[in-house]
């Protein structure tokens, strides 16, 4: 028994510390996105710029599944059941912005590709209002596969199940083994669709890049490396995708594996890649750059560059 008891305890220790750890670091990605966010919002000229505004938008939807996916960890991990309908709306609502940083940094490929393949209609083509447009799109083809998941739900699950409590996680919608299958080709099939727009604006720029002179060789070749972190971005959400059937497989083999194998994924791909990436893209840019340390240092660097 006192074996037993010490292995309890030593589980409940582990349990514990990974979850301060797991405080610690949404605090501080969060601290670090809305360190970004703000920037945004304090200068007006990242306003009229379609690059910064999409770059806006992700970074709010990152936030906000970050700030989403650390309170159900919480209220699970407190073993706090809630109403289903509730729960549904919060999955759904997650799943869309799970779902909107994909798309958007495939709008922000886009946008690149228009800026240097097509210069002389850039200005008319990611203008604000279309800016605007475009992140109303972004929406309604991010909520596909949440609006998806749930009318085939409410299709199927009796309706008194909707009044039940239970720990709220998206794996409850799956009622049968089709509905995961549906779920994966779905995703598959965005992802598909993202790669293709990925590669098409590559070899674009690439082929501006060789045919362009020495002047503007540097501006092409810094649009190639913004794509190329696009891209690496993209393989991040894409391995998050493949997470479940990787955590299926271990819980197969030995629950520990599992939970382990679940929490890294949770911490490298859920928490750190929607916070490393953007975090990077911001720092590229010079003037956005400038900006971020001007606010950080809370104006003491004055050496600001005019937009």
């Amino acid at each position: 028994m006192s074996n037993n008891s010490s292995v309890a305890v030593f589980v409940q220790r582990q349990v514990n510390f990974r979850l301060m750890l797991v405080q610690m670091l949404v605090m501080i990605f969060l601290c670090i996105n809305m360190l970004l966010i703000v920037t945004f919002f304090k200068k007006e000229c990242f306003h009229t710029s379609a690059r910064y505004i999409l770059f806006a938008v992700m970074l709010l939807s990152d936030s906000f599944v970050l700030i989403i996916s650390d309170v159900l960890l919480i209220v699970n991990y407190f073993q706090f059941s809630i109403q289903i309908w509730l729960c549904t709306i919060i999955s759904v609502v997650t799943l869309l912005y799970v779902m909107a940083t994909p798309v958007t940094l495939t709008a922000m490929t886009l946008e690149r590709y228009v800026a240097i393949c097509l210069p002389m209609r850039h200005a008319e083509l990611c203008s604000t209002r279309r800016s605007v447009h475009c992140i109303l799109i972004i929406h309604v083809v991010s909520s596909v596969p949440g609006m998806m998941t749930l009318i085939i739900f409410m299709a199927i699950a009796p309706f008194g199940l909707y009044k039940q409590k239970a720990l709220c996680s998206m794996e409850m919608f799956l009622l049968q083994t089709w509905q995961r299958h549906l779920r994966s080709a779905a995703s598959q099939f965005y992802f598909l669709i993202m790669c293709i727009v990925i590669i098409f604006s590559y070899v674009q720029i690439m082929k501006v890049a060789k045919a362009a002179s020495t002047e503007n060789k540097q501006s092409t070749q810094r649009g190639l490396r913004t794509v190329t972190l696009h891209a690496f971005q993209l393989l991040l959400c894409l391995i998050q995708l493949w997470n479940p059937f990787i955590e299926a497989a271990a819980l197969q083999i030995n629950i520990a594996l599992f939970i382990d194998i679940r929490y890294i994924n949770y911490i490298m791909f859920s928490l750190a890649s929607r916070c490393l990436s953007p975090l990077i893209y911001g720092l590229r840019d010079d003037l956005f750059f400038q900006a971020v340390r001007y606010y950080a240092l809370c104006g003491l660097y004055k050496k600001q560059q005019s937009c």
